[in-house]
């Protein structure tokens, strides 16, 4: 393995100096080379950790090597906007699961993780980017992480199909409320969305009066 480190590092390193040359030589202005250099990175890096077996450390330092690769690609860019911001909590997010391991599966860390995700996401709504709240569509995927832990967790399907379906006609509610006001489109995926609930009810009712012929005969 360790052969395979030292080829992948000097393979890494000599096509990254050749991409920044010919960057530099026909298109200065776009530094394009930094595209294919943060997966050249990630090759030698990935095999000394997996050679390792320090997975956890593999992750975090995947995790910053992508959080550069999109800072410095934000301030060449579109220095104006700090969109990489977005990108960064999912990343560290994803770093925090790691190191955490079996516990990370715990529905105290869904709802923490989830709520950091709402405050978060509605921060940078509220300073970066005020004319649309935008923050109701992040808010809504990740209500989904807590949601599906503890409902399956516990075998409550019929419960999840109904937590689920009031959480998805308060988001299209709220969407159509801020987005299009005078169009009442809600209604449209409200009434399918119903379904779901419904139909969970009708095959829990069926299966429960099958088993009570199947008693009964006995």
């Amino acid at each position: 393995m360790k052969q395979e480190i030292v080829f992948a590092t000097i393979g890494s390193i000599m096509t990254i100096v050749f991409l920044m040359i010919v960057n530099l030589l026909t298109s200065p202005e776009h530094l394009w080379f930094l595209y294919p250099s943060h997966i050249l990175v990630l090759w030698p890096v990935s095999l000394y950790f997996l050679s390792e077996k320090q997975y956890k450390f593999g992750v975090l330092f995947v995790g910053l090597i992508i959080i550069l690769f999109l800072s410095l690609n934000n301030y060449f860019n579109s220095p104006g906007h700090p969109w990489v911001l977005y990108a960064v909590y999912p990343i560290i997010l994803l770093v925090v699961l790691t190191f955490l391991g079996k516990s990370s599966i715990k529905l105290s860390v869904a709802i923490i993780g989830s709520l950091a995700a709402i405050l978060y996401y509605s921060f940078l709504n509220y300073y970066l980017s005020p004319g649309y709240p935008w923050a109701v569509y992040p808010a809504y995927a990740v209500l989904w992480w807590p949601t599906l832990l503890y409902f399956i967790s516990s075998k409550r399907y019929f419960g999840l199909s109904i937590f689920g379906t009031f959480l998805t006609v308060v988001f299209l509610i709220v969407v159509s409320a801020v987005s299009t006001p005078n169009v009442i489109w809600e209604v449209y995926p409200i009434f399918l969305i119903l379904w779901w609930p419904l139909s969970m009810y009708f095959y829990g009712s069926n299966k429960r009066n099958s088993r009570n012929k199947i008693i009964r005969q006995i």
